[in-house]
């Protein structure tokens, strides 16, 4: 069952798509940030977006968690969605385990949450005060609040934006496993072309409100880091991204 953000419910399922998006607008103070974009997700899909900032991605991830309703359009979203953002927003009173249930409906047992927090490698750390973890713990502990919903789309916006690069690649790494174990679309946000090829089956780049580029990234995993087999991708990418240049790095702008 598919859940339209603006609250009403389609009870028409549609197996061949996680996400529909049919000329979704969205503007602040009457200027567009999003523009009549349309955008389909399949269900299992792991899809990465791209684009400068003030392009409209966070915008887009917003709205397709339900956080943002002030739009025109149609969006259809799977009704159990979770999303993570940069920044993990445990609250410092709370320990670790009972971060994890938040937002939860009925009184879920900690059993819950520690299941969750085992499978992000944090089953150690279920008791403890979130300021007691690095930030890529924290990171984890917030994937482990998204995972407790069992969501069939995922939403991440930059969540490795502000871990360091073993950490981030760390974290990718666990990204990949969690996906492929779970099985659900995600959607993930990121400034990051090297980030897009490692992670995902299709990369977007998103301009001036709309999807503005489109392509499958098909190499088989494992994919590393400068895998010569995504060279032309990473190429085309940047180039779409208004980045080129021999001294071209896979960093964008957010």
């Amino acid at each position: 069952m598919a859940t339209d953000v603006q609250g009403t419910v389609n009870t028409a399922a549609d197996t061949t798509a996680a996400v529909r998006v049919e000329g979704l607008t969205r503007s602040f103070d009457g200027r567009p940030v999003i523009d009549g974009l349309d955008l389909t997700l399949r269900p299992g899909e792991f899809t990465a977006l791209l684009g400068h900032s003030g392009c409209g991605k966070s915008t887009l991830l917003r709205v397709l968690a339900g956080l943002d309703r002030d739009i025109e359009g149609t969006v259809l979203v799977p009704k159990r969605r979770a999303v993570a953002f940069q920044a993990p927003r445990l609250m410092p009173w709370k320990r670790v385990w009972r971060n994890v249930l938040l937002g939860l409906p009925g009184k879920p047992d900690r059993a819950v949450a520690e299941r969750a927090l085992a499978e992000v490698g944090l089953g150690d750390r279920s008791g403890a005060w979130p300021k007691t973890l690095s930030g890529g713990e924290a990171q984890r502990a917030s994937l482990a609040r998204a995972l407790v919903r069992e969501p069939d789309l995922l939403l991440l916006d930059e969540p490795f934006g502000a871990l360091d690069a073993l950490t981030r690649l760390t974290a990718q790494q666990l990204v990949a496993e969690l996906w492929q174990r779970r099985g659900c679309a995600v959607l993930l946000v990121t400034h990051d072309v090297d980030e897009a090829l490692l992670l995902a089956d299709r990369a977007l780049v998103m301009r001036d409100g709309v999807i503005a580029y489109e392509t499958a990234v098909t190499p088989d995993r494992p994919r590393t880091a400068g895998d010569p087999r995504l060279a032309a991708l990473r190429t085309r990418l940047l180039t779409e991204l208004g980045v080129e240049g021999p001294a071209t790095t896979a960093r964008t702008a957010a």
